[in-house]
């Protein structure tokens, strides 16, 4: 258990960098993408069939809509609150799945997930940005969802390995998640003028220009879009590498995936700083697009973990982007921008493994949905580079 208070001004603002890190690690990490890798070891079981398995991953994607909608009107005096709630009521998922045997009760289960994973990413940034009022914290709390999958996926792959049951499993991730609550959640208490003798300096080059209603309007379209861009990689991409491993458990791949994402937080915010929020953006969906491109070249474990890494690499860059930029627009709309942001991103993530249906089941392919998910984030970057309301 850590608190703040008695740190130097630059340790504080580390401390709650990681207290935010720490809520997306388990509301999102854990929450929402560890059942990509459990999934399979499910399936092998018998515990859930093929559909049962679509029907709660649609579940937990139109959970987390859900969720964010229900944060519309979330101010940033309520996020201590909503993070400490969202984070226990993802660690109560996770214990539920370790028992669960029945179909209906896991998708529930993955549903009310898929709420409390968007509640943790809107309280979390709410909290870190707005309540506690340190925007220069962003790269290491958005890093939490790629740390989140990786150490999940590790997790997972461990329990694999010494042939535990996927309820097995779920329990090594409840337990390993309940600990790195245990040793931050004092730092969620820390009043709202803990950081008020810490100033970074700001050498941001974002432009003060355009700061209209217009503009908010056209981060949400490309935040939407973004969201159904880099979701089917996310879905599918394990399928992709299947007789190309050679031995290699596929959920190391979706490990690479999250670990690119650590990294990329912090890259992107000191490409933001140096180019300005629109060049930066633009550049982050171009790359986007062509990780989630390169599977229809090869099916091959070359070109997928190629696009795990670009798309690990850029997918958490787009939120590290979008976000504080939602912060910046926030006062010209008269809703909350972050949760708009976060129900826009939902929908996109919902309309991405249906359309990939049902192009699947009249090509018997997954080319046709990556190619639509690579032209919607070139879309996202064209709307982004003919802004003219954006200097920069």
């Amino acid at each position: 258990m850590i608190s703040v208070l008695r740190y130097r001004p630059e340790t504080k603002a580390f401390l709650l960098s990681v207290a935010a890190c720490v809520v997306l690690i388990i509301g999102m990490g854990y929450g929402r993408f560890a059942f990509t890798g459990i999934l399979p070891v499910m399936l092998h079981e018998h515990l859930l069939s093929l559909t049962e398995a679509n029907l709660a991953a649609s579940a937990n994607y139109a959970g987390y809509l859900a969720g964010a909608l229900m944060l519309a009107k979330a101010r940033p005096a309520d996020a201590r609150n909503l993070c400490a709630g969202s984070v226990l009521a993802s660690l109560a998922c996770l214990v539920a799945l370790a028992w669960l045997q029945f179909p209906p009760g896991i998708i529930l289960v993955r549903g009310l997930a898929g709420i409390f994973s968007a509640i943790s990413l809107v309280s979390a940034s709410l909290w870190l940005l707005q309540h506690m009022k340190h925007a220069h914290g962003a790269p290491l709390m958005y890093a939490g969802v790629g740390l989140g999958i990786f150490i999940s996926a590790e997790c997972i792959a461990l329990g694999k390995s010494m042939a535990l049951s996927s309820q097995a499993i779920w329990s090594v991730c409840a337990v390993s998640a309940g600990l790195l609550y245990a040793i931050i959640f004092r730092l969620l208490n820390s009043p709202p003028d803990t950081l008020i003798d810490y100033h970074k300096p700001d050498h941001s080059t974002v432009s003060t220009e355009g700061r209209t209603r217009s503009a908010a309007m056209k981060l949400l379209a490309v935040y939407g879009l973004a969201g159904f861009g880099y979701i089917i990689t996310a879905t599918y991409l394990p399928l992709f590498l299947t007789g190309s491993l050679a031995g290699i458990d596929p959920v190391h791949v979706w490990a690479i995936f999250g670990l690119a994402a650590v990294p990329s937080c912090f890259v992107w915010h000191r490409i933001v700083l140096s180019y300005g929020y629109r060049r930066s953006l633009m550049l982050n969906l171009f790359i986007q697009s062509a990780g989630v491109l390169l599977p229809v070249f090869s099916h091959g474990l070359i070109f997928c973990l190629a696009s795990a890494l670009l798309v690990g690499f850029t997918f958490m860059g787009t939120v590290t982007i979008a976000m504080p930029r939602a912060k910046y627009l926030a006062d010209v709309v008269n809703f909350n921008m972050i949760a708009a942001m976060t129900a826009l991103y939902g929908i996109g993530q919902i309309a991405g493994p249906l359309i990939a249906g049902e192009l699947y089941a009249v090509t018997r392919s997954f080319n046709p949905s990556l190619i639509t998910a690579a032209i919607s984030l070139l879309v996202a970057g064209f709307i982004v580079a003919f802004d003219v309301g954006q200097s920069r």
